[in-house]
Parts: structure tokens; C-alpha cells; sequence
């Protein structure tokens, strides 16, 4: 089993603390030409020492394929597990605690645990106001700084496969994540009349206005988020 990191904007950290969200959707890197026009697929043979990895080329007989090329998932296999990276703030302690706590200033380590961070996804403030200085010094951290030490969020990867992006079903779509329509109205946003279209407004949203009509090859790798009793063992 490996562990590896994976960022997660707000909405989607939100999505996975809800529990709707149970599966990811990221880019094949680097994309098969587009000269290769052989459906590409997962080896899954045990035998075979490219287990796991998404194949293409040019298919010139039922058994011969020419200029073939091999890409694993950067995201592992079913087994390994994913922790979430995401807009963060570790312990804030101030100069007053130091002085009275002197050992601190020599070992944070006690800190280091998401019980003492603040999440942004939750709507907790990380604001912390140095009255020395007469201003707000605290900032979010970008989720791409987060230490393994402060995720909240284990995920174990169940199942990996490719497909065009544009192959999502409607029930992977709601697997995405995407806002159902209480949720949206909730949360005053736009609901579209299937969760697929929903899903292309979301893709569109992070990847930029371009990205769906691109039907580009993407991993989809579904999981199940850990428990603390999962975690602790």
C-alpha cells in the first residue's frame, strides 16, 4: 500500500466531507496523439509487467499495435490511499503563550495535529491579530503547501480506469460531487436539470471555459473516505 497527496479545492472538500463525492476526475498526462486513434485501455493482467497502466497506439492488426505507449496512474491502484491536501492554517500561537510557555518556542511538534489547524473548507477563520504590530498576520496556506501531518481527509482507492471525459454517466456524475438541487438552492446556485450537465459546468469552472469541449482521456479513480478508527490503525 502507498499513500500519495491529492489536492482538492473547497467545494470538492465539502463534497467529501458530505460523503456525495467518491470519485475524481483527472487529466491522462501526456495525452495519446491524436494520430492514435485505438481506443486505449487499463492492463490488467497479472501476468504482465505494465499491470495497471493506461495502453495505446495504432492498431495495425487484431494482436499488433504499433508505436504503443504505456502511462500508470499517478494516483496508484485500488489499495493505495490518497490524503487530501487543501487550503489549510496550522497552529497560530501568540508571542504572549511563548513567553509562558517557553518550551514551545523549542518544540511545535505537540501541535502538529489537524485537531489544532483551521480548515478553510469548514468556514473556520484563520485569522490571528498581532496587537504588537496592529494587524492581521495570518493568511491561508495554498493547499499545495499542506504537510502530511495537518490532512484531515484519508481516502482508499477502490477502483481505477480511463475513459474520454465525456463518456460520464449520469450516475458518475453525481458521484463527482456535483450539487443536487436542494443543495444548490441552498446554497443559491444555478441547478441544472441532470447532474452530467451539472458536472460539465463544474469541469468547466476549474479547468477553464475550453477544457470540456477538449474530451480529453482522464483518469476516473473512485475511492471511500477512511474513519478515524481506519486512520488510527
Amino acid at each position: 500500500m502507498k499513500e500519495r497527496p491529492i489536492l482538492f479545492n473547497d467545494e470538492m472538500v465539502r463534497a467529501l466531507l458530505d460523503g456525495r463525492k467518491t470519485q475524481t476526475r483527472r487529466l491522462v498526462k501526456p495525452q495519446p496523439p491524436a494520430t492514435h486513434s485505438f481506443k486505449g485501455y487499463v492492463i490488467e493482467s497479472s501476468r504482465r509487467k505494465d499491470e495497471g497502466k493506461f495502453s495505446w497506439g495504432i492498431k495495425e492488426s487484431e494482436y499488433h499495435f504499433r508505436d504503443t505507449m504505456y502511462v500508470g496512474c499517478p494516483y496508484g491502484q485500488p489499495g493505495d490511499r490518497l490524503w487530501v491536501r487543501e487550503a489549510w492554517q496550522g497552529p497560530l500561537v501568540s508571542e504572549d503563550e511563548m513567553m509562558e510557555h517557553p518550551t514551545w518556542a523549542k518544540d511545535l511538534s505537540t501541535y502538529e495535529d489537524p485537531a489544532h489547524c483551521s480548515y478553510r473548507a469548514s468556514g473556520d477563520s484563520c485569522e490571528f491579530f498581532d496587537a504588537h504590530e496592529d494587524e492581521v498576520v495570518a493568511r491561508w496556506r495554498p493547499s499545495i503547501h499542506m504537510p502530511r501531518w495537518a490532512c484531515r481527509i484519508l481516502l482508499e482507492v477502490t477502483a481505477v480506469r480511463v475513459e474520454r471525459l465525456q463518456d460520464i454517466s449520469e450516475t458518475d456524475a453525481l458521484a463527482e460531487g456535483v450539487d443536487g438541487e436542494a443543495e444548490a438552492a441552498a446554497a443559491r446556485l444555478p441547478w441544472h436539470d441532470n447532474p452530467r450537465r451539472a458536472f460539465r459546468f463544474l469541469w468547466k469552472r476549474i479547468n477553464g471555459p475550453d477544457s470540456w469541449d477538449a474530451n480529453p482521456w482522464v483518469w476516473v479513480v473512485e475511492f471511500r473516505r477512511l474513519d478515524a478508527q481506519e486512520i488510527a490503525a
